[in-house]
């Protein structure tokens, strides 16, 4: 059960990671780095907004493996 736990985070994190990457590929080099773009904020639309909920998803997702593992992994002697 701990390995499949553990393939089961590691996925987790690529694919968060993954749409992470894709939400700022509108964003400059500039705003990365912590600078201002002068952009205004906009609302999100079709795409961007599936991407942003599939996100907020994986994110629980993740954090919930990641407490399953810590009480798993605290169980055993």
């Amino acid at each position: 059960m701990n390995t499949a736990l553990n393939i089961a985070i590691i996925i987790t994190s690529i694919a968060l990671i993954a749409s992470i990457m894709l939400q700022s590929k509108g964003v400059g080099l500039g705003s990365l780095s912590g600078g201002d773009s002068g952009g205004v904020y906009t609302q999100r639309r079709g795409i961007d907004k599936v991407l942003f909920y599939v996100t907020i998803g994986l994110s629980v997702l993740f954090l919930v493996l990641a407490l399953i593992s810590v009480f798993i992994s605290g169980l055993q002697p």
